[in-house]
């Protein structure tokens, strides 16, 4: 399993981001309920958000956002950091390892 933080950039004015918010935490839903996602939330200033996901690979991470309605409104760009997470909570521990 690998780890990325995820970060979102809005390329759209705020007024638009509000808009199409309700269909992105949707969205993101969907991928908590896979699995993928560990939390999320926006910036502050409010510039985009970031994410801390994980999955097999980079490009089946990046196929998951592809569906994001901020990406299919042309609302954000995406960028997608690889870490190998070595500390942690303990709680974390079966999220890291991918058995949760």
């Amino acid at each position: 399993m690998k780890h990325f933080l995820v970060d979102i950039q809005y390329t759209a004015p705020i007024a638009k981001i509000d808009e199409i918010l309700p269909h992105h935490r949707a969205f993101l839903q969907t991928g908590y309920e896979r699995g993928y996602l560990l939390c999320s939330g926006p910036k502050n200033p409010r510039t985009g958000g970031v994410v801390i996901a994980r999955a097999e690979s980079e490009d089946e991470l990046r196929s998951f956002f592809e569906q994001d309605p901020y990406n299919q409104s042309q609302a954000a760009q995406y960028f997608f950091i690889e870490f190998n997470p070595v500390k942690y909570q303990p709680f974390l521990e079966k999220w890291i390892a991918g058995q949760e």
